[in-house]
């Protein structure tokens, strides 16, 4: 009987897993201001039982707690070396018992390592710096690869002068020594290291590295010792590879198939930027997510490709997280600048990509976006590079949910401080209404005065009612730059505040 129970167990789970991936949404739970200024990388943690997230921005980390319903809460807040940063590349890891978080501080020009605290929050422990022998300027990717009697940081950046990667042992204090360092040359990709990921293949370790200014994915052999070595390299082409600005780099496992898949924000997307380009001769056919599949030499072996059309989200790709997996696919989410959305991605068993469904977020994601797992719900938690954002948000994902002919009405009760003037309750009150002609998302608006006298008003005397056709015009709304200056200016004059959204169908 305990075996029927089991293998229904199995298979209704399976059904499950297919019904979201097929049909997975993001829906926001929740959002906590930052002490840096901005968010540009996020990692997640689980410890004793309890849940973290880790944010790194220009000058901090900071340290949330998370709950098992997407809601965060502030726990500490940690200056980087310098004040400088921002904190790239975060990575949280075990070494030999002790839980450490790694962070590239990348106009710092070093790696700093955290112990984790029982509470989350963190202790410096060790700090190694830029010099000759270590490639180590503007640090951008860290990776710990674990072997059977060490663990070693790899790292990798933005260096234009001396680029490489680099290879140090982790002590079980926490303490870094450089193990290798190889500088890059015409024909590996490591000019410019914003991705890493390992695959073990019998036995043995590989490490596979996006080239950003070298458009190109190489893969190395790591030993036991931390010793690395050149496995083989794909360059980018206008043909059939989406490789020109190498970002994210990401990969999944079913049984014997091994994939790494990689993503790119084309040169094409630096003319504010020109001279951070180094090779300027690239032609832009696309947008595109490229799969590649994984020899038994651990070589890389170009696979699939997805384009990018008019029904995904894929310009500017800064993040690409293995969300869930199972035996025959996988949802993976793509964090992308340009768009500004959370494209949500199947890959199935034969390394076939192929889209579900987005969330436009409202801000542009820059390398800040981490999936994170408790019990069977999972979560993704992004950040902006947008320095007047400063926030960590939370999604779960979910079975997307039958919306169609209703609206969204969000309704806004405002209660404005006794000591705050007339002129300066008018001001805000016309810059809350100026919204509608600031933002593109806001179906209508319309606002008035508080005229009930049945006493239940709790003091609230204003109103404002926003109607949105969709989520993704409600995100664009909240995070847009007017409305979160309209907070920061005119918050101060707010009393109190009632917030509340519902649905209803469309008139």
């Amino acid at each position: 009987m305990k075996n029927i129970i089991l293998i229904l167990t199995l298979i209704v789970s399976h059904i499950c897993f297919a019904q979201v991936t097929d049909n997975a949404m993001l829906y926001r739970k929740d959002f906590k201001n930052l002490t840096a200024k901005n968010t540009v990388s996020v990692t997640s943690y689980e410890k004793n039982g309890k849940h973290y997230v880790y944010t790194g921005g220009a000058g901090n980390v900071d340290v949330f707690s998370l709950n098992k319903d997407g809601a965060l809460t502030t726990v500490s807040s940690h200056k980087l070396y310098k004040e400088k940063g921002p904190g790239r590349g975060l990575v949280a890891d075990n070494i030999n018992g002790t839980d450490f978080l790694f962070v590239g501080n990348k106009h710092g020009d070093a790696v700093e390592v955290f112990k984790i605290l029982d509470n989350g929050s963190l202790e410096q422990v060790f700090m190694v710096k830029d010099s000759d022998a270590v490639h180590l300027k503007t640090v951008i990717t860290l990776q710990v690869v674990h072997m059977k009697k060490a663990s070693y940081l790899f790292v990798g950046g933005l260096e234009r002068e001396d680029p490489g990667l680099t290879c140090f042992k982790i002590h079980d204090d926490g303490k870094l020594t450089l193990v290798q360092s190889m500088k890059d040359n015409d024909k590996i990709h490591t000019d410019g290291i914003i991705g890493m990921f390992t695959h073990k293949i019998k036995g043995k370790t590989y490490l596979y590295t996006g080239g950003f200014q070298d458009n190109g994915v190489s893969s190395f052999r790591v030993y036991e010792n931390g010793k690395f070595k050149n496995v083989n390299n794909i360059s980018d082409n206008t043909t059939d590879r989406y490789l020109t600005g190498a970002y994210p780099v990401t990969g999944v496992t079913f049984g014997n198939n091994k994939y790494v898949v990689v993503g790119h924000r084309h040169h094409k997307y630096y003319d504010y930027a020109p001279n951070f380009i180094k090779n300027k001769d690239f032609k832009y056919h696309g947008d595109g997510v490229s799969v590649f599949k994984i020899n038994s030499k651990g070589a890389l072996v170009p696979h699939f490709v997805l384009k990018d059309d008019e029904n995904s989200k894929l310009q500017g790709q800064t993040r690409i997280e293995i969300v869930s997996v199972n035996d025959n696919e996988a949802i993976l989410a793509v964090g992308t600048r340009d768009d500004a959305s959370i494209q949500l991605l199947k890959l199935n068993k034969d390394g076939v990509l192929s889209p579900t469904n987005y969330l436009e977020t409202g801000f542009s994601i820059y390398y800040g976006l981490k999936s994170h797992k408790i019990g069977d719900d999972n979560f993704l938690l992004a950040g902006s590079n947008r320095f007047d954002f400063g926030k960590l948000v939370s999604y779960k994902l979910g079975p997307k949910i039958n919306r169609e002919n209703k609206v969204i009405k969000h309704i806004v009760h405002l209660k404005y401080k006794e000591d705050a003037t007339e002129a300066q309750v008018n001001e805000a009150v016309n810059a809350f209404v100026d919204l509608k002609n600031k933002i593109p998302t806001v179906a209508s608006f319309e606002w008035g005065l508080n005229d009930s006298t049945e006493g239940h008003t709790k003091g609230l005397t204003h109103t404002f009612v926003i109607t949105f056709k969709d989520e993704h015009a409600r995100e664009v709304y909240l995070f847009h730059e007017a409305h979160l200056a309209l907070l920061n200016n005119y918050a101060q004059f707010f009393a109190d505040a009632l917030v509340m959204d519902y649905w209803t169908k469309e008139n």
